[in-house]
């Protein structure tokens, strides 16, 4: 079997296995991250009305390394003071199958110390 085809293949079911216990709601949305080579991206959706409540990304900021973990902590830092004037306080962080390390990691530390809890 080819190495992307079974690399993807276990990200997936990463994704599947996170997904089935996950759910945002109203009062503790779901903090969604994507990552692309160059960029990330991050939304606060609620799954009961399915929409977004809040997006956010490298792109949008026009960063020098938008992918890079510098960048991470801008975006991570920058949604969680867009939520926190929204009202939202408390999120659950949803990695998308992606290991909790490096960019996803920095991310995630810059939205706590900025005020959001998960």
């Amino acid at each position: 079997m080819n190495r992307n085809i079974k690399k993807a293949e276990m990200k997936a079911r990463r994704h599947r296995r996170i997904r089935g216990k996950l759910s945002g709601n109203p009062g503790r949305p779901r903090m969604c991250v994507y990552r692309s080579h160059k960029q990330i991206y991050v939304q606060l959706i609620d799954d009961e009305a399915g929409v977004t409540l809040l997006a956010a990304s490298s792109l949008q900021m026009e960063l020098a390394n938008g992918g890079g973990i510098a960048g991470a902590k801008a975006v991570g830092a920058d949604v969680a003071k867009r939520a926190l004037d929204k009202g939202i306080a408390q999120v659950a962080f949803d990695r998308a199958g992606y290991r909790y390390h490096g960019r996803i990691k920095a991310l995630a530390d810059a939205a706590r110390e900025a005020g959001l809890k998960f």
